[in-house]
């Protein structure tokens, strides 16, 4: 996944999305665990076209920030 905007693989100068399979591979879990988070409201933001999910990369990135775990206290 690019960090880079790059309007000359994308002549319209939208972000680009990921569909479920890519998102899945990109975070190295199953295509239904990306499903079971999205019916229990864990997973990242989504579109929906039709019947098709899509996720925003910039979505993917907030949400992959958010997971980060927390420090622990020194000394526990």
């Amino acid at each position: 996944m690019s960090t880079e905007h790059r309007t000359a693989d994308n002549p319209w100068g939208l972000e680009p999305l990921l569909d479920v399979g890519e998102l899945a591979a990109y975070l190295g879990v199953p295509v239904s665990t990306v499903y079971d988070w999205r019916t229990r409201g864990l997973g990242p933001r989504a579109y929906r076209f039709g019947k098709r999910l899509k996720f925003a990369v910039s979505d993917v990135r907030i949400w992959v920030e958010q997971q980060r775990d927390s420090p622990t206290p020194e000394g526990r």
